[in-house]
C-alpha cells in the first residue's frame, strides 16, 4: 500500500464542504437555514451563499436574532451541539413556529461537530425531539490557510481558563485523530503544559479504543507510526500568558489589534478603503451621501500581496508597498514598448492580474496609512514603551506612574488590564499595596461592575498579589524550580537569559530570529518549539552570552530528542513536560512501511515530513508569523547542502485565534450595576 501524502488543507476544506452540502441536499426542496452566528464565519470559509442557494437554501437567518419566518416548509438549523443555550433557542423557535404557522413544517437539526446527550435532553423536555430529523456535521478543523487549521472556537481562552471547560481539549483530540487514521500514528508526541498533557493522554486513549474496534489489515497498517508526519508538538497557552498580552507588531497582527480579524476577514470603514469595485453609494436625494458603512475584506493567501506582507514587521511594510507600487507602474508602462501584436496580446492577458494587484495595493496602502495614525499616537507609543520595559526586566514599579496617567486619560479598560496583567504574569504578581491602589483606580474610573472583572482575572491567575501565600509567587532572586519538578508558574526572569527571550539587535528588514515579530522579544511559546526543531540555532544564540545548557555539544535538531538539552530551562516553565513515542503493534509491519516509503534508501532521502504544532487556548497572528519563520528555516535546512536532509513542513493547529483584547475581554464584566 502506497503511503498517504502529507496533510492537505485543501482536501480538509473540500471534505467539509461536501459533507455540509450532502446534508442540505438530503432535505428535499426549498429550505430556510437558521445558523448559529459563531458558525457563520467558519462555514463561510469553505462554502459561499451562492452555493447554498444551488442546494435549495432560500434564506439564511441567525439563530440569535430569533426572527425565523414561515416562508418555507423546510427549516434546517445549523448549530453547536455543545451549547445548552443554543439547544434551548432552537427548541423555542420550533415551538413558536408550530404554534403560529398554518403550515406544517419539517424541521431538521445539523449539530456541529457532534450530537450530545444534553441537546437530546433539552429537545425532549421541550417536547420537540420527535418532530425533528437530527444529523451531525463532524466539522473539526477549519483551514484558515495552507498551513493553519483552527477549531474556530469563539472564545478559546475564556472557555478553557476562566470557565474551566475541557470540551476544547476533547474536540482537539477528535480533530487530530483523523490525521492518525489517514497518515499513521504521530511517531512522537511532545509538549508542555497540564492541558497539553491531558490532550496527549486523550489521544493515547482514543488510539487504544480505535485499535480495539478495528480488525482489517488496512486499519492495522493505518495505526503504524506515520512515514509523512514527524511529530506532534502541543503547547498549552497557559505556559506563556505574556505573548498574547503584548501588542502584535507584524502587519497581520497590527490589523487585528486595530480593526480585528475574524475568520480571515476584517470589517473596515469605507471611508478608509473606499467602496468595493463596481459598488457606488446610493442617495435618494441625489446629494453626496455621508456614510460610515463597513466593508468586509478577505485577508488570506488568495491575496498574493497580503501573503507577502502579513508576516513582516509593520515597520517595513511601507517601503514594501512602495516597492510594489513602483514595480506595477513600470509593468503597466511597458505596454507602450509593445511593438508586435503578440507582445500586445501578452500584455492584455496579464491586465486582469495587474488590476487585481492594483486594487489590493490600494487597500493595503489605505490600511497602512490608517495603522500609522494609530502607531504614531502618543498613547500607542507610551503603551508600547511600558510593555517593552516590562518584558526586558526593568523594575515594574517604575512603570506605575505611567499606567496611572493612562487611567487618568480614560483610555480603554482593555489596554490598562493588559498592562497590569503583563506585569503580574512576568513578576509573579503585583505588590499588594500597589495592586489595591490600581483596583480602586479602575473601579472609580470605569465602574464598580469591574470588581467582577478583577475577580475573573484573579481566577485565571493573570492579576494577582505577589505574596508568599499565592501559588504563583516567585521569590526574588530564585532562578527556577528544583531538579525534575514541575513549576506552578512561568519564571520569565530566569528564562529571559536561558532561552534568549530578549534579542537586542534585530534586523526587521532581513530577520535571522523570531524576535523580529515583537521588535526584540521572542515569544516563549515559539521558543519552546525551537528547543525541539531548531536546537542548533537556539544554542548559537545562547552560546554568544555563555549560557549554553549542559549536554549541548552533542545536540542535534531532531524531535526524537524532545526538549534536550534545554530540560533545565523547562523547569522554569509552568506545567507538565512530556515526550511520548508511539510504536506500532508490529515491528515487521513498521519496517515494511518504512521500506515502502523510502524506496529502501533509508531516512535521509530528502522526502518532506510534516511537524504538527497544536496550540491549546488560542494562538496569536504574531506567533503564526514566528512559526512560519521557523518553518522557512527548516525548509531551507532540508533543501540545501550536498547531503540530503529530510525536508520539514510546519502545520499549525489551534483551538482558535486569540489576542490581548480577547484574553482580558473574556474576563470583563459586560453588565452595569444600577441599570436594569
Amino acid at each position: 500500500m502506497a503511503p498517504h501524502p502529507g496533510i492537505d488543507t485543501d482536501s480538509i476544506k473540500e471534505s467539509a464542504r461536501k459533507n455540509l452540502l450532502d446534508l442540505l441536499e438530503g432535505v428535499r426542496g426549498k429550505k430556510n437555514l437558521v445558523i448559529e452566528q459563531s458558525l457563520a464565519g467558519p462555514v463561510g470559509i469553505f462554502v459561499k451563499f451562492s452555493t447554498l442557494q444551488d442546494y435549495g437554501v432560500d434564506r439564511v437567518f441567525f439563530l440569535e436574532n430569533d426572527n425565523l419566518n414561515a416562508s418555507q416548509k423546510n427549516v434546517v438549523f445549523l448549530a453547536s451541539g455543545e451549547k445548552a443555550s443554543q439547544c434551548l433557542a432552537i427548541a423555542g423557535q420550533i415551538k413558536r413556529l408550530q404554534q403560529s404557522s398554518s403550515v406544517e413544517h419539517d424541521f431538521s437539526i445539523i449539530w456541529v461537530p457532534r450530537r450530545t446527550l444534553v441537546s437530546d435532553r433539552i429537545l425532549e423536555e421541550a417536547g420537540v425531539l420527535g418532530d425533528v430529523a437530527i444529523e451531525v456535521l463532524p466539522l473539526h478543523f477549519i483551514p484558515l490557510d495552507q498551513d493553519v487549521l483552527s477549531l474556530a472556537y469563539d472564545d478559546p481562552f475564556g472557555d478553557l481558563y476562566l470557565q474551566k471547560d475541557p470540551t476544547s481539549i476533547f474536540l482537539a483530540a477528535q480533530a487530530l485523530m483523523p490525521f492518525q487514521h489517514k497518515h499513521g500514528l504521530f511517531p512522537r508526541i511532545i509538549g508542555k503544559g497540564d492541558n497539553a498533557k491531558r490532550l496527549m493522554e486523550l489521544l493515547l486513549r482514543m488510539r487504544s479504543e480505535a485499535a480495539a474496534e478495528e480488525s482489517t489489515a488496512t486499519s492495522r497498517l493505518g495505526m503504524m507510526p506515520s512515514s509523512t508526519i514527524e511529530s506532534l508538538i502541543i503547547i498549552d497557552r497557559e505556559v506563556d500568558m505574556v505573548t498574547p498580552l503584548l501588542t502584535q507588531l507584524t502587519y497581520e497582527g497590527l490589523i487585528d489589534e486595530i480593526f480585528g480579524i475574524k475568520n480571515n476577514q476584517a470589517e473596515i470603514e469605507t471611508s478608509i478603503i473606499g467602496q468595493a469595485p463596481g459598488q457606488q453609494p446610493k442617495s435618494q436625494s441625489g446629494a453626496p451621501q455621508q456614510q460610515s458603512l463597513k466593508r468586509k475584506i478577505q485577508l488570506d493567501s488568495s491575496d498574493k500581496l497580503y501573503a507577502q506582507l502579513r508576516d513582516a514587521n509593520s515597520a517595513i511594510v511601507g517601503p514594501l508597498l512602495n516597492k510594489v507600487a513602483r514595480r506595477l507602474a513600470g509593468e503597466y508602462e511597458s505596454r507602450h514598448g509593445a511593438k508586435s501584436t503578440a507582445e500586445l496580446r501578452e500584455f492584455v492577458n496579464k491586465l486582469p492580474g495587474y488590476q487585481a494587484e492594483q486594487q489590493s495595493l490600494k487597500i493595503h496602502t489605505s490600511l497602512m496609512e490608517e495603522a500609522l495614525k494609530h502607531t504614531q499616537s502618543e498613547t500607542f507609543s507610551r503603551v508600547l514603551e511600558i510593555q517593552q520595559n516590562l518584558v526586558s526586566g526593568t523594575d515594574p514599579t517604575a512603570q506605575h506612574d505611567a499606567i496611572e496617567e493612562l487611567i487618568a486619560r480614560d483610555i480603554p479598560l482593555t489596554t490598562i488590564l493588559r498592562l497590569l496583567c503583563l506585569e503580574s504574569t512576568i513578576s509573579g504578581g503585583i505588590r499588594p499595596k500597589d495592586l489595591d491602589a490600581f483596583k480602586r483606580l479602575i473601579l472609580h474610573a470605569y465602574g464598580p461592575q469591574h470588581i467582577l472583572t478583577l475577580h475573573n482575572l484573579e481566577r485565571m491567575g493573570l492579576l494577582i498579589a505577589r505574596t508568599a501565600a499565592n501559588p504563583f509567587y516567585i521569590p526574588v532572586g530564585v532562578g527556577g524550580s528544583g531538579a525534575g519538578s514541575e513549576s506552578k508558574v512561568t519564571n520569565y526572569s530566569a528564562l529571559r537569559k536561558q532561552l534568549r527571550l530578549i534579542v537586542d539587535e534585530v534586523n526587521e528588514q532581513d530577520p535571522n530570529d523570531i524576535a523580529y515579530v515583537y521588535s526584540g522579544y521572542a515569544p516563549l511559546s515559539v521558543r519552546l518549539v525551537q528547543t525541539i526543531l531548531q536546537k542548533q540555532h537556539l544554542l548559537s544564540l545562547t552560546s554568544r552570552h555563555g549560557d549554553l545548557p549542559p549536554g549541548s555539544s552533542s545536540s542535534s535538531s531532531s524531535s526524537s530528542q524532545g526538549f534536550a538539552p534545554f530540560e533545565q530551562s523547562l523547569q522554569n516553565i509552568r506545567g507538565a513536560t512530556f515526550n511520548r513515542q508511539q510504536k506500532g503493534e508490529s515491528e515487521a509491519a513498521l519496517k515494511a512501511r518504512q521500506m515502502l516509503s523510502t524506496g529502501g534508501g533509508g531516512g535521509g532521502d530528502g522526502r518532506e515530513k510534516t511537524v504538527v504544532v497544536m496550540f491549546l487556548g488560542g494562538i496569536t497572528f504574531t506567533e503564526i508569523a514566528a512559526l512560519r519563520f521557523v518553518g522557512k528555516g527548516l525548509a531551507e535546512e532540508g533543501g540545501g547542502g550536498g547531503k540530503k536532509k529530510t525536508k520539514k513542513r510546519v502545520v499549525i493547529c489551534t483551538t482558535g485565534m486569540v489576542g490581548g483584547r480577547d484574553v482580558v475581554g473574556s474576563a470583563i464584566e459586560k453588565g452595569d450595576f444600577g441599570k436594569g
